[in-house]
């Protein structure tokens, strides 16, 4: 589907991710023409209001990062974006902090894992909206050189 000239397309993903695992967003192409920047990124628990919960979410351009879902490294250079969110059953208080690295541009395949930090192990539901942009010979190259980069950097 094209948009007109010089408005942007939105694609939303939504999903449930069991505390400590992984979500494929799968974004390739066969070019690598078609580009994604993260626009907004949510996360909230399933029993809303119920229990104490904190959870943490991060989105990364490489897979296998489930290990160190509570460590949060700006540094990481396959990090796109981070929430945070915490709910108390014993106010009305919530507390919510999403960062998202607005200028990272990506071509391939993106990865969500999710964790929630109080031990009771419920199922994380998310929401990503992504821009999609077309790249010119020289952004795709870009892009895709900094994926492979990453990979053969062994980056887990």
């Amino acid at each position: 589907m094209e948009c007109y000239e010089g408005a942007t397309m939105i694609k939303t993903f939504r999903g449930v991710i069991a505390s400590g695992e992984e979500d494929t967003i799968a974004l390739h192409t066969n070019d690598g023409s078609t580009g994604y920047r993260i626009k907004k990124f949510s996360i909230i628990n399933q029993s809303v209001a119920t229990k104490t919960v904190e959870l943490v979410a991060k989105i990364y351009t490489i897979a296998g990062k489930t290990s160190s879902i509570f460590t949060v490294d700006f540094s990481d250079q396959t990090l796109l974006a981070v929430a945070y969110y915490q709910d108390n059953n014993a106010s009305t208080a919530t507390s919510t902090e999403v960062i998202i690295f607005d200028q990272e541009t990506f071509n391939q395949d993106i990865y969500i894992v999710a964790a929630e930090g109080t031990g009771s192990n419920d199922p994380i539901n998310y929401y990503l909206e992504l821009e999609q942009v077309k790249l010119d010979m020289m952004e795709n190259t870009v892009a895709t050189l900094k994926d492979i980069r990453n990979l053969e950097a062994g980056i887990p």
